[in-house]
């Protein structure tokens, strides 16, 4: 998900689209990562999907990237995640 690509689907600017996010205290960073963490704990419920494939599906290019990403969100590494869920 491109910040480009969300402005360009709603018909303003780039730098439109960052002033709105702004006004309202965020930044498409901020949505961004709030998204991969809210979809990343819904995929590491799905036991039908492996490590690599919730990897994939959020995006990540590396396993190590979203375990590092995992381990900030949650406080544990996606095996356990998923075990203690």
């Amino acid at each position: 998900c491109k910040l480009e690509t969300v402005a360009r689907s709603l018909g303003i600017s780039r730098r439109g689209l960052q002033r709105h996010l702004e006004t309202e205290g965020t930044c498409f960073r901020d949505l961004t990562d709030r998204g991969r963490r809210t979809l990343a704990s819904k995929y590491l419920r799905d036991t039908n999907l492996n490590l690599k494939e919730v990897a994939f599906l959020l995006g990540f290019s590396e396993p190590s990237s979203f375990s590092r990403a995992v381990k900030t969100w949650f406080g544990i590494s996606p095996s356990q995640y998923r075990r203690n869920r």
